[in-house]
């Protein structure tokens, strides 16, 4: 009995120390394959940028600056961080804003050559911005009843390519809300589409019954 219970035990030493050095030569392989794209990716050489999927904010959204004391002026707290998201929008509508999400710095030198990087690197940032500055906007046009105008915050976003989860759930409530629940569905498709690890949190969030946003939850 002790012998077999030895045994079985120079057994799995054995199986484990084969696991951890099969495991390791993996990472080896993958880092070794890895400093080799990223050879290649520094000696990309600079590529035109004029066809990237530039991203324009529409006028119409822009345009609801114009009356945001008359729509968020009850509230002093709401019509400030409104403000600070309409005068962030203003200053993104003068920049280049392209959504490279999902992509590594490494893939976009391959795709576009390395001197192109930092500019890149921008573009990618002032899409950052855009999308939680729209976000914010969208909550605070909803606590205000700003129900249109927080859709089409929302819609805006979307058609981006956004991976930010309270934009999808928070559209489908407005949705539902507005006796239009069936338009979930391309909510999922949307972010079925998405180059990003949140798609199956958000995909699998939309198929189940709401409230979606946790904005509304906590309201």
């Amino acid at each position: 009995m002790i012998f077999a219970l030895f045994a079985s035990f120079i057994v799995f030493c054995l199986w484990l120390a084969y696991e951890i050095k099969k495991s390791r030569r993996k990472e080896r392989q993958r880092e070794q394959s890895f400093w080799e794209l990223e050879e290649k990716a520094n000696a990309t050489r600079r590529k035109s940028l004029e066809n990237l999927d530039y991203i324009t904010l529409p006028s119409g959204i822009l345009s609801m600056a114009e009356h945001a004391e008359q729509n968020f002026g009850n509230d002093a707290a709401i019509f400030s961080r409104a403000r600070e998201c309409f005068d962030i929008l203003n200053s993104l509508s003068s920049l280049k804003i392209v959504n490279f999400t999902g992509l590594t710095n490494t893939e976009l030198k391959l795709e576009y050559g390395a001197p192109n990087i930092t500019l890149l690197t921008e573009y990618d940032q002032n899409y950052t911005l855009l999308v939680r500055t729209l976000q914010t906007l969208a909550e605070e046009s909803y606590k205000a009843g700003l129900f249109p105008q927080a859709e089409e915050i929302l819609e805006f976003a979307v058609s981006t390519g956004t991976d930010v989860r309270q934009s999808y759930f928070l559209l489908a409530d407005l949705y539902v809300r507005n006796g239009r629940p069936e338009k979930i569905e391309e909510l999922i498709a949307a972010a079925d589409s998405l180059n990003t690890v949140m798609k199956s949190t958000i995909v699998r969030t939309l198929k189940e019954s709401g409230p979606y946003s946790g904005l509304l939850r906590s309201l």
